[in-house]
């Protein structure tokens, strides 16, 4: 059995939180550079260039590339083998979040209550999904997402009956119903199975695949790339003023479900999609 002390991971987390909201990852910004390459529309090129731009003064002056600084979204895969030490995992995960928003200068954008509305101050509690893995490793994932694409983001209950056609309607339908207001290029994370929430969960955690990667299943890895096809014909462009490059990639991840179900998850990200890992 391995120990991990809590303050590794607070540590850990507080780093993630500046490094996802400073670093964009290199596979969106090679789709971003590939994107300016093929695009004809002189408005959606200079968009382009300021995104990118955007990214490499956030780069190197070491601030955030978003106003928006997100609320932290953190998976963590939890080794079988790992017992953390030192204090409870949650408190530790939470206190990382605290100290990267305060010493990055981090936005703090949660409410405690979503109806009275009263900051929290320090951008916590965090939404944290959990995973138990073989091994005696934790893999920490902070993935900060801005509300502007999470707002835009739906969910179906879609009848068996529906099939492929219907999933592929549904998702179009939240795109172009979303138009320029998630911030585009976006990038799409779709789950599809498992019940409303495993399906909402699943959408999320798409988004943090690789857009240089597709899913190993060929029928979802084709349908992925049918899915930007239609997407960027809807000519809505960067920053919605027209173009080619509506969307960077549409990323699918399935479960199993009932027989009698077909739910459907869309969650959109912006063109800043952000995130960084680590594993302890």
């Amino acid at each position: 059995m391995r120990e991990i002390n809590v303050k590794e991971i607070t540590s850990a987390v507080k780093k993630l939180c500046i490094d996802a909201n400073y670093y964009l990852s290199s596979d969106v910004r090679e789709k971003l550079n590939s994107a300016r390459q093929e695009e004809e529309w002189e408005i959606a090129k200079g968009i382009l260039d300021n995104i990118i731009e955007n990214a490499e003064i956030a780069k190197n002056e070491k601030m955030p590339m978003c106003q928006d600084t997100g609320m932290a979204c953190i998976f963590v895969e939890i080794g079988q083998d790992v017992h953390v030490t030192g204090g409870l995992l949650e408190e530790a995960i939470n206190k990382g979040v605290a100290e990267g928003y305060s010493e990055g200068y981090l936005r703090k954008s949660v409410v405690k209550d979503p109806l009275d509305r009263v900051n929290t101050g320090d951008n916590t509690p965090a939404v944290i999904y959990y995973d138990i893995v073989q091994g005696d490793k934790i893999k920490i994932t902070v993935a900060p997402k801005g509300f502007g694409s999470e707002n835009m983001s739906q969910i179906k209950m879609l009848k068996p009956a529906d099939g492929l056609e219907g999933v592929k309607e549904f998702i179009l339908k939240v795109v172009k119903e979303a138009g320029p207001n998630p911030c585009p290029p976006i990038v799409v994370g779709v789950g599809i199975g498992g019940t409303f929430d495993r399906a909402a969960m699943l959408a999320k955690k798409a988004l943090l695949r690789p857009l240089n990667s597709t899913n190993k299943n060929e029928f979802y890895a084709n349908l992925e790339e049918e899915l930007v096809e239609a997407i960027n014909k809807m000519g809505i462009g960067p920053q919605g003023f027209g173009g080619k490059t509506t969307s960077l990639g549409v990323n699918i991840e399935t479960y199993p479900t009932h027989i009698a179900g077909l739910p459907v998850a869309v969650n959109i990200n912006c063109h800043a999609t952000r995130h960084a890992e680590i594993e302890l």
